[in-house]
């Protein structure tokens, strides 16, 4: 069923998602507001300390950490979601045509592009 260019919405067809919303906001101020009266409030040294996965933390916690580690994560994160354009798509491959898929090549093309920027930055190689 394609959509037509005569379709109108009103206020009211949205009305479900505000309500949806109102739930999870109020869902959300609900727990907080219940875990901080019924939490525990004893505090002390040892129960206050930082703990990760059960051994004690060393050192100071703003320890540098390489950029690389960052950009990796960056660029995986833009890749990934590029990626996520893809799916649609795919989905309405028969309806975009040809047209359609010229627009998917330039897009391909492009991120390519980038790619090899990166790959010729040598962004990824670890040392």
């Amino acid at each position: 069923m394609e959509p037509t260019a005569t379709a109108q919405y009103v206020p009211g067809d949205f009305l479900p998602i505000v309500i949806q919303f109102a739930a999870a906001l109020g869902f959300v101020v609900f727990a907080m507001v219940v875990t901080h009266l019924i939490g525990p409030k004893r505090h002390s040294k040892v129960k206050d300390a930082s703990w990760e996965c059960g051994i004690e933390s060393k050192g100071d916690a703003r320890a540098p950490i390489s950029i690389k580690y960052f950009l990796i994560a960056i660029l995986f994160v833009l890749f990934d979601v590029e990626v996520i354009f893809l799916y649609p798509w795919a989905v309405n491959f028969k309806y975009l045509g040809m047209d359609g898929f010229v627009w998917m090549l330039v897009f391909m093309g492009l991120l390519l592009t980038g790619f090899f920027y990166v790959l010729k930055k040598g962004v990824l190689k670890w040392e």
